[in-house]
């Protein structure tokens, strides 16, 4: 599918097709990993294990089929059944989105990262775009992922306001508490979008415009009188510290700026200029001093943010300098990849989501009565996390043979017919880059 599986066999034949092949290898140095992974699928197959194609087409149709609804046309984060159109069945009523029950992120329920994961396939299918050709398939899907995210910035009616996710039965109910990490992902994902093959006039007016109403509403909310807060749906503020934008930790400074000249490229408006260029140089010195206390999430999340902060930059020693940073953040978040996948070798991967409503336990934080998903919730972060991890290195160019091993090990290890954690999305996306 999407010339994922030719693409090794046409290196593969690439290489031996020339006359002095041996020649050819070492003068295309930059290849050498994408042959190397060609021969690691060679070598799976004959020993019985699927080769990282198989695993791609395998984990492609597994996330279409049970964590999109086409309602929504939104990625959810579990499914908490195997069986056709049981998949999603523990997601929250309208009833109880419309109360903010059990707490005013949705936390727990499923319907949390919506826009995360939206934004997430949505620059994966940009990549595989770039490397394959805009196919109409392709197209389509990028347009339905998009209607999906659209939706969370559209259905409360509240102009920027970034809803982490849309409610399945009346496709307009939200929680009113969203994160950075749904703007990041989000802007992350319309950035890529927008200057890819897929995407139209129209769409890139669409995408102009929202991105514009997103730069506006951080430029009215983001104030010293709100603690650099972007507020939640109902202008209240944020009583977890989530959607603080800036006087942020080192991993999240860059959030702010990255927002800004996403509006400021995709529509020309000086005024967001402005506030990329008052915010992007301090954001840049406090970034350089992240550290690997954070989450593999968050390092992907600052990732991002330096990924467009970099593509929108064009003097070349900034851009060497973020470029740096980015190497940094990689070689950082490696080994926490690996410390993933060695997790994953002793989890039962095929296990479902739970019930939220029953949960292992309750916990508290902040006033937010959060349901606790207990086992489960270990080998999700782990299935989410390593991909996540090989992710970072990915954007970064950075230990490509070793990522493309540890890929090579985590997918092994997957049945992606028998995977309930929304991890498979950053599984798409890692195998996507290669």
């Amino acid at each position: 599918m999407y010339g994922f599986k030719p693409v090794g066999i046409l290196i593969l034949s690439g290489f031996f097709n020339e006359k002095n092949a041996l020649g050819v290898i070492f003068n295309n140095m930059d290849k050498i990993f994408v042959f190397a992974i060609s021969l690691l699928c060679a070598a799976s197959a004959a020993f019985g294990t699927p080769p990282l194609a198989d695993k791609f087409e395998s984990a492609w149709k597994n996330a279409w089929e049970d964590f999109f609804s086409t309602k929504t046309n939104l990625f959810y984060d579990y499914i908490s059944s195997y069986e056709s159109g049981k998949q999603l069945a523990h997601l929250p009523a309208a009833e109880e989105v419309v109360r903010q029950y059990p707490n005013f992120c949705g936390y727990g329920t499923g319907m949390e990262d919506c826009a995360i994961l939206g934004g997430a396939m949505l620059s994966a299918l940009a990549d595989l775009s770039a490397k394959n050709g805009a196919a109409d398939d392709l197209k389509s899907r990028a347009k339905k992922v998009f209607e999906g995210l659209k939706l969370c910035c559209t259905a409360h009616g509240v102009k920027g306001f970034v809803a982490r996710g849309v409610c399945i039965q009346d496709c307009k109910s939200v929680y009113i508490n969203s994160s950075r990490d749904q703007y990041t992902h989000l802007v992350h994902g319309f950035w890529k979008y927008f200057n890819s093959n897929l995407s139209d006039p129209e769409t890139k007016r669409q995408i102009s415009a929202l991105l514009s109403d997103i730069a506006e509403r951080m430029m009215s909310t983001v104030i010293p009188e709100n603690d650099y807060d972007s507020l939640r749906a109902d202008g209240s503020r944020c009583g977890l510290g989530i959607c603080r934008m800036w006087n942020v930790g080192a991993h999240e400074a860059a959030r702010l700026p990255m927002i800004y000249a996403a509006a400021w490229k995709t529509s020309g408006n000086a005024r967001y200029f402005n506030e990329y260029k008052k915010y992007f140089l301090p954001a840049l010195e406090q970034s350089e001093k992240v550290t690997s206390a954070h989450p593999a999430y968050a390092l992907l999340q600052m990732q991002c943010s330096l990924e467009l902060l970099r593509d929108v930059q064009s003097d070349s020693p900034v851009r060497d300098r973020i470029s740096a940073l980015m190497r940094k953040v990689a070689e950082l978040t490696y080994p926490k990849a690996v410390n993933f996948s060695e997790k994953m070798a002793n989890m039962d991967l095929t296990q479902l989501g739970i019930d939220w409503r029953n949960p292992a336990f309750w916990r508290s934080q902040s006033g937010y009565n959060i349901p606790d998903w207990g086992e489960y919730r270990k080998m999700w972060d782990c299935v989410r996390g390593a991909a996540e991890g090989v992710l970072v290195c990915q954007m970064a160019s950075c230990r490509k043979p070793e990522c493309g091993a540890l890929m090579e090990k985590i997918t092994s290890m997957c049945d992606y017919d028998k995977l309930s954690s929304c991890g498979i999305i950053y599984h798409i996306a890692a195998m996507a880059k290669m």
